[in-house]
């Protein structure tokens, strides 16, 4: 009977972009423990109707690296954690150019420039807005940004300057926010997103799974990630880091994990999905399925503090299953 209703929504989705899965059934589909399989191929479905066989590679840099002030429970550029990274204030223009070069040759067709901290200042946003110019002539890459909160000034001046997306993640459920995150209130995100949006940049925004949420809390998330509607949901999976808060939580089960896929997929059935940090160690063998959950799209080379295994690699994977990197 429960396999009906999978099938039943399904249909649906499919046959109607504009059907919305009820809250109350995408909490059945995520706890139930015995539809994994079928949720995963339902998803693959409902992805090739609205992604075809279409794969987008993106790739970050970490433009500015710790001394952050808020204290989320899983970042390791956090000035409440001890993790020993790296510090530095803003990369020069070229430094950030020649790596999105770099990873353009490696095979990103998405090239993200990410801050730490809560925000940046007029003069950060001007070197950022010069070095996407910067990018824009000498690539073919489309240019994302992760600069912490935003003004609806600065939002303009990286929409004139050649930013095509900004990136603002809403790291968990609101109903859990406050056991990651205290120095900044949820709805600070909320606006971000809003500001972006009626600025006219796409919107890339997501979360961190595995942080000890609820299955209900990451129907939660994705469900407020449709009210906002973002153009794009990165979903990371939680990459215990020695010295924060989280160093000693479990990795998700990659069953899990590719379930959650699936979950993002049947809420958000248009809307681009990457799986991002946290991959290699969640999914390890089963990396290639998260496509056959959902996905259809991968970041690629490292990530802000942490490594990720070799772009050639992941192009060969997406190569070998038979897809479009686009």
């Amino acid at each position: 009977m429960f396999n009906k209703m999978l099938l039943s929504i399904t249909e649906k989705i499919i046959k109607d972009p504009r059907y919305s899965i009820p809250y109350e059934d995408a909490c059945k589909l995520a706890v139930s423990q015995d539809n994994t399989v079928d949720l995963i191929m339902c998803a693959n479905k409902i992805r090739e109707k609205y992604k075809k066989n279409n794969i987008f590679t993106c790739s970050i840099i970490n433009a500015k690296s710790g001394r952050c002030p808020e204290d989320c429970a899983f970042c390791a550029q956090s000035a409440h954690h001890k993790t020993g990274i790296e510090t530095y204030p803003l990369l020069d223009k070229e430094k950030i150019l020649n790596n999105s070069i770099y990873m353009e040759k490696s095979g990103a067709t998405k090239y993200s420039m990410v801050t730490s901290g809560h925000s940046l200042s007029s003069r950060e946003i001007d070197s950022i807005g010069h070095a996407a110019e910067e990018i824009n002539k000498k690539t073919d890459l489309s240019i994302c940004a992760s600069l912490g909160q935003l003004t609806e000034p600065m939002a303009i001046k990286l929409k004139e300057k050649g930013v095509a997306t900004y990136h603002h993640n809403l790291e968990t459920a609101g109903s859990y926010f406050d056991q990651i995150c205290t120095t900044h209130e949820y709805n600070e995100d909320i606006r971000t997103v809003k500001i972006a949006k009626s600025a006219g940049l796409k919107v890339c925004s997501g979360g961190i799974l595995g942080l000890g949420e609820t299955w209900a809390q990451r129907v939660e998330l994705a469900f407020t990630l449709k009210e906002l509607d973002v153009d794009s949901i990165p979903i990371n999976f939680l990459n215990p880091i020695p010295g924060t808060r989280m160093e000693n939580r479990s990795l998700l089960p990659p069953v899990d994990a590719l379930k959650c896929i699936a979950i993002f997929r049947f809420i958000n059935p248009d809307k681009d999905i990457t799986v991002c940090g946290g991959r290699e160690k969640t999914l390890g063998d089963f990396q290639s399925w998260i496509f056959m959950a959902g996905a259809n799209g991968i970041m690629i080379g490292n990530y802000l503090t942490t490594k990720g295994r070799s772009a050639e690699m992941d192009m060969d994977m997406i190569r070998q299953m038979g897809f479009n990197i686009c």
